[in-house]
């Protein structure tokens, strides 16, 4: 296995190869790993499928010391005919990142999207107990391995207009089933650090201001909510100063805040006619914005900061009908080598 130091060396030198990147994506001088400069846990987005990758293998664990699984230990997966569980690849990716000096944050427990083909079919009495099964189930396999857990993962509507109806809100209601699955998460992992999770808070200030009126009515209610979780997709045209006002905005609770799933899209519109060099100088600058306003938080308020793929072609927004053909939204490009946003992100954390 290549040390951090050469590896690091020999991703910069793919830079100076045919092939490379724009003027405007190379970057200059050696990127120290973000896992060395960080005072919290810099994590990533995982699937088992990467860990057959030496290049993804290497270039996760020289820059980031913890692992989201993506995909895998969502319902969807676990959740297999007849209520029973599969944890295959949810131990696997805890395995890697045991073997990798790694921690664990677990995605996610109760999703609006997932789990209604099987819990739909239940009724009151054995939906609530398949619920609470399922919650304690899986965060006792993790307890100890997992720091903590997306409990709820975006209950706020999409036009940011309340929440979301969903199948668990259905039986247990709108606030009453995000209050429900925190205080079953609880006692199945009193250690673990419980967040809620959700998107757009940044670019919506309807949704944004939705997901703050929710998170203080709850925790009135007395729900055992220990984080707050800003996924933090954005695009490079957002307004300067709206992440770091939106951030300033959840620290007023005085709980930790995980930027769970940073990206920051070229933008997919055909009519956008900036210049490409200017939508990644502009890319560059916003995730600064993002990390410098992480970075002005108390330092009990720094849970992780978290990017949600590790190459461009990793990314979620090159997939299926996401995918134009030509975003670039993560700190390596489609051969791994080291972008602008890459060294934005070690000078903030190192300031």
């Amino acid at each position: 296995m290549f040390s951090r130091r050469a590896l690091l060396a020999s991703t910069l030198a793919l830079a100076a190869c045919d092939g490379r990147p724009a003027a405007s994506q190379v970057v200059e001088g050696p990127i120290r790993p973000l896992r060395d400069v960080a005072s919290f846990p810099v994590g990533v987005a995982a699937m088992t499928d990467h860990f057959r990758d030496p290049q993804w293998t290497e270039l996760a664990s020289a820059h980031f010391s913890q692992l989201t699984p993506e995909w895998e230990m969502k319902m969807e997966y676990i959740l297999g005919p007849g209520g029973r569980l599969r944890f295959a690849a949810p131990d696997a990716i805890a395995d890697f990142a045991d073997q990798h000096g790694m921690s664990l944050f677990g995605h996610a427990l109760i999703w609006y999207s997932q789990g209604r083909a099987y819990f739909e079919g239940l009724d009151e009495t054995r939906f609530a107990a398949e619920h609470d099964r399922y919650i304690r189930e899986v965060m006792g396999r993790y307890r100890g391995r997992v720091t903590g857990w997306d409990v709820v993962n975006e209950a706020v509507a999409e036009d940011g207009n309340g929440l979301r109806d969903c199948h668990w809100s259905a039986r247990f209601g709108q606030d009453g089933y995000i209050r429900r699955a925190f205080e079953v998460a609880a006692e199945a992992d009193p250690d673990a650090v419980l967040f809620i999770n959700d998107y757009n808070l940044e670019h919506n200030p309807r949704k944004g201001s939705t997901f703050l009126r929710m998170v203080e009515r709850l925790l009135g209610q007395g729900a055992p909510i220990g984080g707050l979780g800003t996924q933090s997709h954005i695009d490079y045209d957002i307004e300067p100063g709206r992440t770091t006002a939106f951030i300033n905005e959840m620290a007023q609770f005085g709980l930790p805040i995980h930027v769970s799933e940073l990206d920051m899209s070229m933008g997919r519109s055909r009519t956008d006619l900036t210049r490409i060099e200017r939508r990644r100088e502009l890319q560059t600058e916003r995730v600064r914005e993002v990390a410098e306003a992480f970075m002005a938080l108390p330092e009990r308020q720094r849970f992780a900061f978290t990017v949600w793929g590790l190459r461009d072609r990793d990314s979620v927004l090159r997939r299926g009908d996401w995918d134009d053909g030509r975003d670039e939204p993560l700190l390596f490009d489609w051969l791994g080598r080291p972008k602008p946003m890459l060294k934005a992100l070690e000078q903030a954390f190192a300031a």
